[in-house]
């Protein structure tokens, strides 16, 4: 924890002068500072995990856009592509950025990057994912560790539920190797199953791709045999789509549970007809929009504290890690719905409509 806090509500805190950190500064962005438009800079990672476009990137702009209406937004999505990633960034450096909002595609090849950035006093924001070996100003994101241990035992009470407990194993589709949150909730998965199944195969699915997730989860079947595998532990629900694509081209009559983690709509539909066992719901809005906050701070000049602090191997980043809330069939409407993030209308389209009647979201 840091060693001091200001007693001001954080989504103010972030726009106020006055409130320091006791971290180093990066120098401090020197468009707003100096009166003139402020230029921000965000890169996502990549487009396959429905979220960056149609949550992190609006939900972003339109906060930077409401507290600083003359801000220029510089955007990038690197298509999973690292090389591609990098020039964006440089390209941003060239432009004169103010601050850099990096949501990494390879969170260690992206040091020299934020290095570069430190060299022209740019601060950069880790974005969603912990840049490693390099000091920055803020690292946004979700307990992550947490949210394995969410999955896992997700996993554990449907296995109880269905008598399948040590009956089976279990498959383990976890996230890229280059994004360490992967690395989190591949360990909070772990600290609650070990011990409790036996894990049949275990894999690290490049690129989070759905794609490569389906041809992992088709090795398992042939290797285990389609009537051993009990349940599947899936990172993010793209992955878990893949997954489920493969059980249903082998044969099954009868899905296993199988977790995932983003709320996509596609995901959630699949919670309610009963395809999809639960999802983790990060609340993408409050980490787009504090980090907005934060980049329009810095922005100005300013640096505001920070509640916690993650070291990333070099350095105690000061960061701001939200709560990740897990969500089964019957926590949709008090969760996903209440906050706005899918209407209930949109949810139940379709087919889905007679599985919402049965749910009381309709």
């Amino acid at each position: 924890m840091r060693r001091a806090w200001c007693v001001i509500p954080v989504a103010a805190a972030l726009v106020v002068a006055g409130c320091g950190s006791d971290g180093k500064d990066d120098g401090g962005g020197t468009g707003g500072g100096k009166g003139g438009a402020a230029t921000i800079a965000l890169f996502l990672p990549e487009s396959k995990t429905t979220r960056y476009e149609a949550f992190d990137r609006p939900l972003f702009e339109g906060r930077v856009k409401q507290l600083c209406a003359d801000c220029k937004i510089i955007y990038g999505n690197a298509d999973q592509d690292a090389t591609k990633q990098q020039s964006q960034v440089e390209g941003a450096i060239t432009q004169g950025a103010d601050v850099i909002v990096l949501d990494a595609v390879d969170a260690k090849a992206a040091a020299p990057l934020v290095n570069q950035a430190r060299q022209r006093r740019i601060p950069v924001i880790a974005y969603d994912r912990l840049i490693t070996n390099v000091e920055y100003s803020y690292f946004v994101s979700f307990d992550n560790v947490r949210v394995g241990q969410m999955q896992g035992q997700a996993l554990l009470d449907a296995l109880t539920a269905r008598g399948t407990l040590g009956k089976g194993k279990i498959v383990m589709l976890n996230g890229a190797p280059t994004d360490p949150s992967s690395a989190d909730y591949k360990k909070g998965a772990h600290q609650v199953l070990d011990g409790k199944v036996q894990i049949g195969r275990e894999f690290d699915t490049p690129d989070w791709s759905p794609d490569k997730a389906q041809q992992q989860m088709e090795q398992a079947i042939t290797a285990l045999g389609r009537d051993t595998i009990v349940g599947v532990l899936s990172a993010n629900d793209g992955m878990a789509g893949g997954a489920i694509a493969a059980m249903k081209r082998a044969g099954y009559k009868s899905l296993p549970p199988i977790t995932g983690q983003d709320a996509e709509l596609a995901a959630v539909q699949r919670i309610l007809t009963g395809e999809q066992n639960m999802t983790v719901y990060l609340n993408i809005r409050a980490q787009a929009e504090r980090s907005a906050d934060l980049a329009v701070a810095l922005a100005r000049g300013e640096k505001p504290a920070a509640p916690q602090k993650v070291n990333n191997g070099t350095a105690d980043i000061p960061a701001f890690l939200l709560a990740p809330t897990a969500v089964t069939k019957d926590k949709i409407k008090d969760t996903i719905i209440k906050d706005g993030f899918y209407p209930a209308a949109k949810i139940c389209a379709g087919q889905v409509a007679a599985a919402c009647k049965t749910a009381g979201l309709q």
